[in-house]
């Protein structure tokens, strides 16, 4: 009975679209997190029937076919890029991204990945670097005597170095931009990698036309909402406990047949 694998195929989707939904409740306060939503298809079709075709006596076209759907699968997991809040911090190496676009990151290994998240620190040498330690492109490094840290929107790092007057200027931030964000690959730690599917990355300078500007002192919060999370939650529940019904009934019907032959 084709009823109980095309059941079995549905739990299998329910059970991921949970997993989905799990993994943005668990990251609602991980800084600069994007949540999940799971993208499903139905898969093959049994021809029972051809439409289209003559009918029996060859007098007609047969106007519908029947086809039997076979269940469901995965086709994505797609990171939806929308923009969260700002969350107000004291750290001035704090920064946040409003609009499009991605920190640079070099990782030990020399390749560059990209990042929302903007909680940023200097290590021992000065250098501008992530909470893991990852230096951000391009490299930026603070003297030791540096007394105030100024980012403009535009990215431009102004720094006062022990009691001067003037700021010195210590560098541009740059951002990447990607024709298709979706295809980034996500790494964890807050990172992503290019790939084929995302095109390579687009540099250019914070409030550019189609780059986002930099906001001082604040993060990029989770763009997950709580109330819809629940939403989706109690959605796959149903439609899990919907599919477990399939099947038994399905199972059911079976005995019934079995018991009479």
């Amino acid at each position: 009975m084709k009823a109980l694998a095309i059941a079995a195929t549905g739990m299998n989707a329910q059970q991921l679209n949970l997993e989905v939904i799990a993994n943005n409740v668990a990251n609602i306060n991980t800084t600069g997190f994007k949540r999940a939503r799971a993208e499903f298809s139905d898969l093959l079709y049994q021809v029972e029937r051809n439409s289209g075709v003559p009918n029996a006596s060859n007098q007609a076209i047969v106007p519908e076919g029947a086809h039997i759907g076979l269940g469901v699968q995965t086709s994505a997991v797609r990171n939806l890029h929308i923009q969260g809040s700002l969350v107000g911090t004291s750290n001035k190496l704090d920064l946040a991204l409003v609009g499009r676009g991605w920190f640079q990151v070099e990782t030990p290994d020399g390749e560059t990945q990209y990042s929302r998240a903007g909680a940023f620190n200097t290590n021992a040498e000065g250098q501008l670097v992530t909470i893991d330690g990852y230096v951000v492109v391009p490299g930026i490094t603070f003297p030791d005597e540096t007394s105030e840290v100024q980012i403009s929107r535009t990215g431009q790092i102004l720094a006062r170095i022990g009691d001067d007057v003037e700021l010195q200027d210590l560098g541009q931030l740059t951002l990447a931009n990607f024709v298709n964000e979706a295809g980034l690959e996500p790494l964890g730690d807050n990172l992503f990698r290019e790939t084929v599917a995302s095109g390579p990355a687009i540099v250019g300078v914070p409030a550019d036309p189609g780059f986002a500007h930099v906001q001082q002192g604040y993060l990029e919060a989770s763009n997950v909402d709580p109330v819809k999370e629940i939403t989706d939650l109690i959605s796959a529940q149903r439609a899990y406990e919907m599919n477990s019904k399939i099947i038994q009934a399905a199972d059911e019907m079976a005995s019934v047949v079995s018991q009479n032959l």
